[in-house]
């Protein structure tokens, strides 16, 4: 009797089984009833341990990360949206479009079902919406107790557009510094949902895909300097990567800093800096300062980047601080966290 032939997953009542990652028939099954059909497409149904994709004449862009957030479900996503989302990101970044995604599972033996079931579909959404395949990926099992709940590891692909190269190395003084909206919104949303602390208004994650944010960007300013988005770290980590790599310095404006009231009031709260706090939905781009203004109507003209802002500019500086100006004339550094403020964020 092959997988197909017997009893069907319970999706509802059903929990992850060890057999389900050990290559046999729970395997099969659970790839031909779960993960096929929520991403489904030509590459996929080869059922190859691998996904060969042609690909024209071009520079790629290729980027991996681990997605391990506790809980698994937040306001505004889950751990498969944001698995999708943050890859699309990262390969966004470089300037390139993203085409294709692998997706690697390590489940906990125990793990619910119709939690695995929701993570995949949010996740197969997630891709449909940001217009990228799921090609190929890999599902293991890990005792119960040795994990926690699910871990996934992605890869991205895509392919950069003509004549843009941005990168960390490339700020220079003088340069502008723009956000594409509030700070900190995941790391507030996460933590709310971990420690049970409630708001007047819920904080939502801010978990979207910005590649079609980046492209309109590029559009109105081909030669981009540097992009990135701060996640782990915040806009400080970001911003002091940005700052080593490329030998100068940034002063902000404590003043033009975009921040949701709510988490700007949760963190007075509890002792948190939002500017180190995790985004899953916003981006940081240094640009030539006379192309700062177009930048900012391209990103308004987003939805998502509907609070852009101009925060700063780039510096000569030997030392390479970032800094904050404040509205009567003090400045402090904006140092790199020494430790984790928030652990499990993303």
């Amino acid at each position: 009797m092959t997988a197909r032939r017997g009893r069907r997953l319970d999706f509802e009542h059903g929990l992850v089984e060890l057999t389900h990652g050990g290559g046999g028939r729970a395997t099969t099954q659970l790839i031909e009833e779960l993960f096929l059909p929520a991403f489904h497409n030509d590459l996929l149904a080869t059922r190859n341990d691998q996904a060969v994709m042609h690909m024209p004449a071009c520079e790629m862009a290729m980027s991996t990360d681990c997605f391990v957030v506790s809980p698994l479900f937040f306001p505004g996503g889950d751990i498969g949206a944001m698995a999708v989302h943050g890859t699309v990101n990262d390969v966004a970044m470089s300037g390139a479009m993203p085409l294709y995604i692998s997706a690697a599972f390590i489940l906990e033996e125990g793990l619910p079902l119709h939690d695995l079931r929701r993570i995949v579909l949010s996740m197969a959404e997630a891709a449909q919406d940001a217009g990228v395949r799921i090609v190929t990926g890999d599902t293991k099992v890990v005792e119960r107790g040795k994990g926690d709940g699910v871990f996934i590891n992605t890869t991205g692909i895509g392919i950069r557009m003509p004549g843009v190269a941005p990168s960390v190395e490339k700020a220079q003084p003088g340069d502008a510094v723009i956000v594409s909206g509030t700070l900190g919104d995941h790391g507030i949303a996460i933590l709310s949902q971990r420690e049970g602390i409630g708001f007047e208004t819920d904080v939502i994650s801010d978990c979207a895909s910005l590649h079609r944010m980046v492209a309109s960007l590029i559009e109105t300013c081909p030669h981009v300097r540097a992009m990135r988005d701060p996640t782990r770290g915040g806009l400080a980590a970001t911003l002091n990567e940005i700052a080593e790599a490329s030998g100068v310095g940034m002063i902000l404006n404590e003043s033009a800093l975009p921040f949701d009231p709510q988490v700007e009031a949760a963190c007075e709260l509890l002792g948190l800096d939002p500017l180190h706090m995790a985004n899953e939905g916003k981006l940081v781009a240094i640009v030539p300062f006379d192309a700062a203004e177009d930048v900012l109507e391209a990103l308004h003209a987003d939805p998502l980047g509907r609070r852009a802002a101009l925060i700063g500019r780039v510096v000569e500086d030997p030392r390479h601080f970032v800094q904050i100006q404040g509205d009567f004339g003090g400045t402090r550094v904006l140092d790199w966290l020494a430790g984790e403020q928030l652990p499990r964020i993303c």
